[in-house]
């Protein structure tokens, strides 16, 4: 199943190419580069859509559709070979960490905490 699905996806992909190379632009005719073309709108003249764009737009949603279906299959395949379990952990470590030493003792003779030495 998922060599057909494969084999469909590259065809389509073969076909989209040839169809956007064969389609040309609406500003690609000589007489709308001096302003004959499309003086009725911002854009050019919108007319229903032709074959080619029609076909171009049938070919892409199945060429998504087939992208998105062997995501799925090789995500379905991750799964059951188990490569998702078999991510490495690190070890855990048994040392503990040593206390800190405590603080040594203020001379008598220092100020305490807060006072100001005279």
């Amino acid at each position: 199943m998922q060599t057909l699905i494969w084999i469909l996806h590259i065809l389509l992909a073969i076909s989209l190419v040839v169809l956007v190379l064969l389609q040309h632009g609406k500003g690609a005719d000589m007489g709308a580069a001096f302003g004959s073309g499309a003086s009725g709108s911002l854009f050019g003249a919108s007319g229903s859509a032709n074959f080619l764009s029609r076909t171009t737009a049938v070919l892409a949603t199945l060429f998504f559709l087939t992208s998105i279906a062997l995501t799925y299959f090789s995500l379905g395949q991750h799964h059951s070979q188990g490569i998702v379990g078999k991510i490495p952990t690190a070890p855990a470590q048994t040392q503990s960490v040593p206390a800190p030493a405590p603080a040594p003792a203020a001379p008598s003779g220092a100020p305490k905490a807060g006072e100001i030495p005279k």
